[in-house]
This record gives C-alpha cells, structure tokens and sequence, in this order.
C-alpha cells in the first residue's frame, strides 16, 4: 500500500499521479504499485513539486510496518533504536522573536485616544 499526501503542489503533477494512483481526497493518493514504480513516482514528485510539500508513506517489513519519507516539511523523519519517529521543530524556533519594544508610542496613544 502506497499513500502519497500533496499540499500546493501544481496541478499537472496531481493529474500525473492519477495514472497509477486513486485521488480519493483532494491531494491525497493511495495505490499499491511496485517498489519501482513508487520510486519512479517518488522522484518526480520531488523534482515537480515546486514550492509544495509532500509526504509518501508505504508499506514494508519493520516493525511498524510501514515507513515514510517527506520532501520540504518542516516535520523530519528521524530512526531512533529502529523506530521511525517525527522530529517537530521547537516552539522557540518556529516564534520569530520580538523586535519592536513593548507599549505603545506617542503617535499610536494619539490617534486611538485623540489629543489630551
């Protein structure tokens, strides 16, 4: 079993996973094609992606019993004793910090409040 999940990714790659896959939600595909053949997909959806994300998620021997790989996902995969896990990045990382100063300035008291 095969799952590869789109997000904005252009049209034309959609339409060419729908020759060996089933769209059965808008950007998600699911199939059982060969091992080479999802490699083959594999590929060219990486190369047209363009500015989307993708996930491909398929079947296999391990003791999940399925594995999973991304393309230009903040979420990585990471193997931790065997085990395919998800790295999310930190909250601290994803918050840029904040560069204006607190309170409000004198034009802003002005225009909200009026002159006093």
């Amino acid at each position: 079993m095969t799952v590869i999940v789109l997000t904005n990714c252009p049209a034309g790659l959609r339409g060419f996973l729908t020759r060996w896959l089933l769209e059965i939600s808008p950007g998600v595909f699911i199939g059982g094609p060969s091992a080479r053949i999802r490699d083959i997909l594999w590929a060219e959806v990486r190369e047209y992606a363009g500015n989307g994300r993708a996930l491909l998620a398929y079947s296999t021997d391990n003791e999940q019993g399925y594995t999973f790989e991304t393309f230009d996902h903040k979420w990585h995969p990471v193997d931790h004793e065997g085990l395919t896990l998800i790295r999310r990045p930190s909250e601290e990382a994803a918050i840029p910090p904040a560069s204006a100063p607190k309170g409000w300035s004198k034009a802003s008291k002005r225009r909200r409040f009026g002159n006093r």
